[in-house]
C-alpha cells in the first residue's frame, strides 16, 4: 500500500443463523466472530458490522457480538413465515442501499454459506465492489465461493486462531504478546497486501488490539519500536518517514527454510496435515510464531510464495513437495 493510498473500507454482513448452526453442527463449536474480525483487521478498516437473526433463538450470542461492536438486526419469526428468507432479504436490501449511498466503502464481506445470497454478491460486484465471502465449509454451497472475489472458510480461521499451544510459543525469552501481535500482523498484511508501510501496520495492529501502545513497551513512538525490532533482526525497514516494513530474512528464517529443505530432501513429499508435526520431529523448537507468522497456514503460504515448496491436491489430501527452485 502506497503512503498516501487510502486503506480499504469494509462492511461486514452476517447471516447469523447460517453461521451459528453451521459451526455447531459441523465443527462442534459455538460461532465466534473474533477470528473473522482478526482476519479482516489485516485487510482494512471495518466500518459497518451487522448480524441478522431472530435473536430470541441466539440470546447467548448477543454479548459476544456486541463485544465486537456488531449491530444486531432482529428478524422476529412470524407465524407461518420464514425468518430465514426474511433475514436474507433484509440483509440484501441493507447491503445494496449501503453500496449506493456510501461509495467510499469498497469491500463487502458477506458471511454465509447460503447460495440464495449469490445474487447479492453478483450485484455488489457489478457495482465494482470487492466481495469477500466467509462460511463454514460443510454448510457452504459450492456455488457461493466462485461468485466472490475471495472466500474464507471459517473452519480455517478457527484452526488458525486456536493454534496457540505452549510448544509453539516457547522460547528462552518469550516475546511480549504485543510484539507477537505486531509481527503476526505484519506477516498477514504482507500476504494480503504486498508492500506494508509503518503507518498501515500500526493501523492494523490497533484494529486487532485498540489498547495497543508502544509506550507500554518502553518506546516513545511506533517507529522506535520498529527500529528496535530491526536491531533484533526480526524486521527490515526501507525508506524514511513512513518506511516499508518486511519480516527479516534473518538466521531464524533461514534455519526454517533449511529445515523444510532437509525434510523434503529426505521424504520427497509429506501430507499437509502432517507437515508441521514432521518439522517439529526434526527440530522440536520449530515455531512459526517465532518467525513472525500468525499461524502455520501463513508460514506455508509464504514458503509456497517463495517457491520453497509446492502444495498440490485438495482438502485433507493436500501434499507438500519441494518447490521448483529447490
Amino acid at each position: 500500500m502506497a503512503i498516501n493510498e487510502p486503506e480499504p473500507r469494509i462492511a461486514v454482513y452476517l447471516d447469523y443463523e447460517n453461521l451459528a448452526i453451521g459451526a455447531k453442527d459441523n465443527l462442534g463449536v459455538a460461532f465466534d466472530f473474533g477470528p473473522v474480525a482478526d482476519a479482516l483487521a489485516e485487510r482494512g478498516r471495518v466500518i459497518v458490522r451487522k448480524a441478522y437473526a431472530d435473536w430470541s433463538y441466539f440470546d447467548k450470542d448477543r454479548r459476544m457480538l456486541t463485544r465486537h461492536q456488531v449491530e444486531l438486526i432482529d428478524i422476529p419469526q412470524k407465524m407461518g413465515g420464514s425468518r430465514k428468507n426474511a433475514a436474507d432479504i433484509k440483509m440484501a436490501i441493507d447491503a445494496i442501499e449501503l453500496a449506493l449511498d456510501r461509495e467510499y466503502i469498497d469491500t463487502f464481506v458477506i458471511c454465509t454459506g447460503d447460495s440464495d445470497l449469490s445474487p447479492l454478491v453478483q450485484k455488489l460486484r457489478e457495482f465494482d465492489r470487492e466481495v469477500i465471502g466467509v462460511g463454514v465449509r460443510a454448510s457452504t454451497s459450492k456455488l457461493l465461493p466462485g461468485a466472490c472475489d475471495e472466500f474464507m472458510f471459517y473452519d480455517n480461521l478457527v484452526n488458525d486462531a486456536g493454534d496457540d499451544s505452549p510448544s509453539d510459543t516457547s522460547d528462552d525469552r518469550p516475546p511480549s504478546s504485543d510484539i507477537t501481535t505486531v509481527l503476526a500482523t505484519l506477516a498477514g498484511l504482507a500476504e494480503s497486501s504486498g508492500t506494508v508501510r509503518s503507518s498501515s501496520l500500526k493501523r492494523a495492529v490497533l484494529r486487532k488490539n485498540p489498547a495497543f501502545s508502544e509506550t507500554d513497551l518502553g518506546f516513545r513512538n511506533f517507529g522506535s519500536l520498529l527500529q528496535s525490532l530491526q536491531d533484533e533482526g526480526l524486521v527490515s525497514l526501507e525508506g524514511t518517514g513512513d518506511p516499508e516494513v518486511t519480516l527479516a530474512a534473518g538466521s531464524a528464517a533461514e534455519q526454517a527454510d533449511q529445515l523444510v529443505s532437509q525434510l523434503l530432501a529426505d521424504v520427497k513429499q509429506v501430507k499437509l496435515t502432517g507437515f508441521k508435526t514432521a518439522l517439529k520431529k526434526l527440530d522440536p523448537n520449530f515455531s512459526e510464531k517465532r518467525l513472525g507468522y500468525r499461524n502455520f497456514g501463513s508460514f506455508v503460504r509464504a514458503a509456497e510464495a517463495r517457491k520453497l515448496i509446492k502444495v498440490t491436491g485438495k482438502g485433507d489430501a493436500r501434499i507438500v513437495k519441494p518447490g521448483p527452485t529447490r
